[in-house]
């Protein structure tokens, strides 16, 4: 029997508390747009672009290593994204049932600062397109005007975000249609286009490493905008709507960012900028084409600000458990979080690519851990079933505060990957052998993911599963 749908706010009354059933709504194909749509932006093209300049790849190489970084990705993104319709609550919230109400502090906090770098990254990234494309503009300008679109698209919260995303679907792939015709038609490539740049392993796994990577970071809030779904949609549905939206709206951008970057170079004696060459190569519709990405960057944006909103609001929760806030508390927090972010980008703007390429590097390392742990949990030992009410409680409930299988797995994740990685910074002795080739994601997940199985077959706490609360919180939330 299919429960009545009520009539649901355009302005989001919700954050972290569970969605009722009768507020279910959608299709699987809305999980489409807002992937496809949110990710045709200037952040995306940007990175693919680091294939071909920072990594040095030639574009056939940096097109594979491309695809096989997304579609690898791809599929984690979408096992996180498959769980919101059927527990109906934020992906953070659901990790207590991994980690304990505490114990899931430690991702909560490192998942706050990640959607607020992301914020930055693309607030940054974002004014430099807008300052090249429009003269009265400047680049601290174009920041502010992104941030504050951002922030009002979190306010109202998930169905304009929505909404949103469904008109960029059209818009934005509209725009980077054409900047491949025009591009690859109009202004033609070299005839020594192929021979730029070589291949290399270190690049080659880099590239394969950032686009996974660009995918594992939706992980974290997927979930939250599938968690309005109805619980009949299904995983399946979920899952590959949300694969091919997330997969094919970051590809082809990738794609154009490792053309632009791969001209770029051939064009240029010093250090390449895409934004810039971007801009140079779609003469006379930058404006236009460049101006709709702009639009993709809010977009992106408002998805991040919303997340890490949600998750700011699941740390004060943890403490307070009787406390559930709504669309005032989610927007004075959007608002801080908007200061934090923007102070972030106008201070760093200026060497932003390096901390850009260090930031996603440190992402890698404590993000695959917990993406093993949660969908081994999820979908190898509990079969999807939780006590929803629990998640809400001090104590943690059945899942209790602190889960030390867990949190012993997730440290022992993020360690085993030290000896693989290299960055700017630091590279260990395994990937120095390997000539300076990072797989420390890749044995993170080798290594994490039956470690959390094991352990939690042998030492994990047994429980049972409750159904899920179908028309309001229980009691004992209020």
């Amino acid at each position: 029997m299919n429960t009545p749908v009520a009539e649901v706010p355009r302005l989001e009354d919700k954050t972290i508390q569970p969605i009722p059933l009768n507020e279910r709504h959608g299709k699987a194909r809305d999980l489409f747009t807002i992937w496809f749509g949110s990710n045709i932006m200037i952040m995306t093209i940007v990175t693919g672009g680091l294939a071909t300049t920072v990594f040095g790849l030639s574009f056939v190489p940096a097109i594979v290593a491309i695809i096989i970084g997304n579609l690898l990705g791809g599929i984690f993104m979408a096992l996180h994204s498959a769980q919101g319709p059927q527990l109906g609550v934020a992906q953070m919230i659901q990790t207590r049932g991994q980690f304990g109400s505490f114990g899931a502090l430690l991702i909560v906090v490192i998942v706050v600062v990640m959607y607020v770098g992301f914020f930055a990254a693309n607030l940054v990234f974002g004014g430099e397109a807008m300052a090249a494309v429009s003269p009265g503009i400047s680049v601290d300008g174009g920041i502010i005007i992104i941030g504050v679109v951002s922030v009002i698209a979190t306010i109202f919260g998930y169905r304009l975000i929505h909404a949103y995303a469904r008109v960029l679907s059209v818009a934005a792939g509209l725009a980077l249609l054409l900047s491949f015709g025009w591009i690859l038609m109009v202004d033609g490539l070299p005839a020594n286009f192929l021979e730029q740049g070589n291949f290399n392993w270190v690049g080659f796994m880099g590239t394969v490493s950032v686009s996974a990577l660009w995918q594992l970071a939706y992980a974290p809030y997927v979930s939250d905008y599938s968690r309005y779904m109805p619980q009949g949609t299904g995983s399946a549905p979920a899952f590959w709507a949300s694969y091919s939206g997330c997969v094919l709206g970051t590809l082809f951008p990738m794609i154009l960012g490792a053309l632009v970057g791969t001209l770029a170079v051939a064009m240029s004696s010093g250090d390449v900028e895409i934004v810039g060459s971007l801009g140079a190569l779609l003469q006379p519709w930058t404006l236009i084409i460049v101006g709709i990405f702009c639009l993709g960057v809010a977009a992106s944006n408002a998805m991040n600000l919303y997340c890490g909103v949600l998750c700011a609001l699941t740390i004060g929760q943890t403490f307070k458990p009787t406390w559930l806030p709504r669309a005032k508390t989610r927007s004075v927090a959007a608002v801080v979080l908007f200061v934090l972010a923007v102070s972030i980008a106008l201070f760093a703007r200026d060497n932003f690519i390096l901390f850009y390429t260090n930031f996603l590097s440190f992402l890698m390392y404590v993000l695959v851990p917990w993406t093993a742990i949660n969908l081994v949990d999820y979908y190898l030992l509990r079969h999807g079933d939780y006590r929803v009410e629990d998640f809400f409680k001090r104590d943690g409930g059945v899942y209790g505060r602190f889960n030390w299988v867990a949190i012993g797995s997730y440290i022992a994740g993020a360690l085993i990957q030290v000896p693989f990685s290299a960055t700017a910074i630091y590279t260990g002795p395994m990937a120095a052998a390997l000539g300076g080739v990072d797989i420390s994601w890749i044995v993170g997940l080798v290594v994490v993911a039956p470690l959390y199985y094991i352990a939690a077959r042998l030492f994990g706490k047994k429980t049972e599963a409750a159904p899920f609360p179908s028309s309001s919180l229980t009691p004992d939330l209020i």
